[in-house]
C-alpha cells in the first residue's frame, strides 16, 4: 500500500423507510462518485459481499433494507473526506 493511501471502516444502521431503494442509493452513489478513493458497502446483516458504492447496480444487488447494518470500507488518499460525506449523507436521509 502506498504511503498516502488511507484505509477506513465504517458501520452505519440504515434507518430508511424503504432502506436503500433506487432513490436513497443513487445518492449514496452519487456521493461516492465525488471521490478517487475505491468504496465498498457491505451489507452485514444479510452476511453479504463487498460491492462496488460508485455503481447503483451493483448496491442494488445488496438488497439493503431498514434496521440493516452495513459496512462502508474506503481505500485511497481521499477516504477520510469520502467517508465523512458518505457519513453526512446516511445521517440526512439520502435525500428522504
Amino acid at each position: 500500500m502506498a504511503e498516502n493511501t488511507v484505509e477506513l471502516e465504517a458501520k452505519f444502521i440504515i434507518e430508511n423507510k424503504s432502506g436503500l431503494h433506487t432513490r436513497p442509493g443513487a445518492m449514496l452513489v452519487q456521493i461516492a462518485k465525488q471521490f478517487d478513493c475505491d468504496i465498498s458497502i457491505t451489507n452485514l446483516t444479510s452476511n453479504g459481499k463487498p460491492e462496488n458504492a460508485k455503481s447503483l447496480m451493483r448496491l442494488m444487488t445488496c438488497g439493503i433494507k431498514r434496521g440493516h447494518e452495513i459496512l462502508v470500507t474506503l481505500q485511497g488518499h481521499d477516504a477520510k473526506s469520502a467517508l465523512e460525506a458518505i457519513s453526512k449523507g446516511i445521517q440526512s436521509g439520502l435525500g428522504e
